[in-house]
């Protein structure tokens, strides 16, 4: 005859089995939160497949938390260039947003509505470097310029191409009311290095 014991540990584990598929139902929907992508020291988060016979996609790797500041409205409009930030924008861009990252530096976000594989595609070539795959779901390319000085910086500077149709996404709300086009398929973001600080007199 089972025990009390035997009853609760049979409880516990039903309980924890319906705590891990309500994560699993649960995480696709939070990974497309807007987040900036870039992690501190250049380090690169494992990429994510599906576990084999598992017959679906793995849940996403989480996504870095965003900043606790909010868009700095005079940045935001402040059209940024190329020539001010240092790194070359895809031609169809539109600029949405630019955060504080910390230690002098900004995270610059463009929307646009070319697909993830034409805006990896142009940054491979503008930049002339493959960049690293750092999300597989969703897709994430980051391209690193540069070198990370930890001492000087709060982010690596470089390009960040994320696609926002993933998982049958809409793609990323444009804040423009009534702007077109209402969701970009792809958000490219840009951290360029802080500005070089003045020399000791």
């Amino acid at each position: 005859m089972p025990s009390w014991f035997d009853f609760y540990n049979g409880c516990m584990r039903a309980a924890l089995l319906a705590t891990i598929v309500a994560g699993t139902l649960v995480a696709p929907m939070l990974a497309q939160t807007p987040q900036p992508i870039p992690r501190p020291g250049g380090s690169r988060p494992p990429t994510t497949t599906a576990p084999p016979g598992s017959g679906g996609p793995a849940a996403p790797a989480p996504t870095p938390a965003a900043p606790a500041t909010a868009p700095n409205p005079a940045a935001a409009s402040d059209q940024p260039n190329a020539a001010t930030l240092g790194f070359p924008i895809y031609p169809t861009a539109q600029f949405i947003a630019s955060y504080d990252a910390g230690r002098g530096q900004r995270y610059y976000l463009f929307g646009t509505s070319a697909a993830y594989s034409e805006v990896v595609a142009y940054y491979r070539t503008q930049l002339r470097d493959k960049g690293d795959v750092v999300y597989e779901q969703p897709p994430t390319h980051m391209f690193q310029v540069g070198r990370y000085r930890e001492e000087t910086m709060a982010f690596p500077p470089g390009v960040t191409v994320k696609d926002w149709t993933w998982g049958g996404s809409p793609g990323y709300p444009n804040p423009k009311l009534g702007a077109e086009p209402a969701r970009y398929p792809s958000v490219i973001m840009i951290v360029p290095p802080p500005p070089a600080t003045a020399p000791a007199r």
